[in-house]
């Protein structure tokens, strides 16, 4: 089977668990339009020459280039990295980029993209603790607003403890149905 049939099932596999996702709590238009991106020549051809099987092909190429040019195209048209969520500073240190808080659905949409792409990758041994250890293994991220970096991690953090039922819901109840919009509505207990 060739590398682009392959890296097809791949992120197409990627979508459906999204898809599936988002539908359990209630963003049915981002679970249809995630990853789009994904599809498009800058990004599938990129996907397709460094495709592994085991990791993102960005990694690869960025190990091959120096840069991730399919990365640098798909963090730019999708609402759902926190890279997407930078802005230039008018206070402080003007004309550098500044993270600021992302909506709440797309914190939501973050998430189910985090969980997905452990499924994908880790496959039979996914644990619902995967999400987490993966985002901890790049930790440090200047380029995430406070505000987000707590509520990602919190949900991250039960996830791993209580599950998948019981984080959705939490997910559902309060990023989804009563989300500020601002990413600010889950505050630490």
């Amino acid at each position: 089977m060739g590398a682009a049939w392959k890296h097809f099932k791949t992120i197409t596999h990627h979508k459906y668990l999204v898809a599936k996702g988002c539908f359990r709590i209630g963003l049915y238009r981002q679970g249809l339009l995630h990853d789009m991106s994904k599809y498009s020549p800058a990004e599938f051809s990129v996907g397709v020459k460094y495709y592994q099987g085991t990791r993102s092909p960005n990694n690869a190429e960025r190990e091959d280039r120096g840069y991730s040019s399919a990365w640098l195209h798909h963090k730019g048209r999708n609402k759902h990295h926190f890279e997407y969520w930078q802005d230039y500073c008018l206070q402080g240190e003007k004309g550098l980029l500044a993270p600021v808080p992302m909506p709440d659905r797309y914190i939501a949409e973050m998430i189910m993209d985090r969980i997905a792409a452990s499924k994908v990758y880790k496959g039979a041994d996914y644990t619902d603790a995967a999400p987490l250890e993966y985002y901890r293994m790049g930790r440090e991220h200047p380029s995430i607003h406070p505000d987000t970096q707590a509520v990602l991690e919190r949900l991250l953090t039960m996830l791993a403890e209580e599950g998948e039922q019981k984080t959705f819901a939490c997910i559902r109840r309060e990023l989804v149905k009563g989300g500020s919009g601002h990413g600010r509505s889950i505050k630490e207990k």
